[in-house]
């Protein structure tokens, strides 16, 4: 049996691994693509790969620091603008900004106890107040939800897929028996369609 501790530091431990292969995925799913790709709107709500991290940024910032007054020094974010990069912020600012995010979200994960509470402040008063256990459980599940979107608009730009980049999760395929795996369900569909 691994020696993992126990109690809290064990949870947050367990927690923050998951959070973290989540923010890599995130920053895989920029490898290789041009800057039009990684900003490009793919869905007819505008997802795109960079603002995904953008949000991601805002998120992590939100609810592990401004939630519990714990300075960040980074600038506030636009709600209506930090699910997409404006014309003058890089890829490389983004990704910055993301990983500064980090930094201050996994300080927070080791000062603050499960059970802080923090007093959200973008939600109505009074309904505000929420544990650090509950925010930290609710930014792991953003998080994974959206390295799944990113994952989904990656296979759609250049077909490349997988939970990381060592290890896709998928059953070992050619191209040839994944067209016919898809030709299949296509037709599954259409016929009970």
């Amino acid at each position: 049996m691994n020696d993992l501790g126990t109690g809290e530091a064990r949870h947050k431990a367990d927690l923050r691994r998951y959070l973290q292969d989540a923010r890599d995925a995130l920053l895989w799913k920029l490898d290789g693509l041009s800057d039009y790709d990684v900003r490009r709107p793919l869905t007819p709500t505008g997802t795109n790969l960079l603002g995904l991290l953008k949000h991601l940024t805002a998120v992590e910032l939100g609810y592990f620091c401004d939630t519990f007054g714990r300075p960040h020094g980074e600038p506030p974010t636009d709600p209506e603008k930090d699910m997409y990069a404006t014309a003058d912020e890089t890829r490389e600012q983004i990704v910055a900004g993301y990983r500064r995010a980090w930094a201050h979200s996994d300080a927070a994960i080791d000062a603050l106890a499960l059970d802080a509470v923090g007093a959200v402040p973008w939600w109505p008063e009074g309904r505000n107040e929420a544990t650090f256990h509950h925010l930290l459980v609710r930014v792991l599940s953003d998080t994974q939800r959206h390295a799944g979107h990113a994952d989904i608009l990656r296979e759609s730009l250049d077909g490349a897929v997988g939970y990381q980049e060592d290890n896709d999760s998928l059953p070992s395929r050619d191209p040839r028996e994944w067209a016919a795996y898809r030709a299949e369900l296509e037709d599954i569909a259409r016929r009970s369609g």
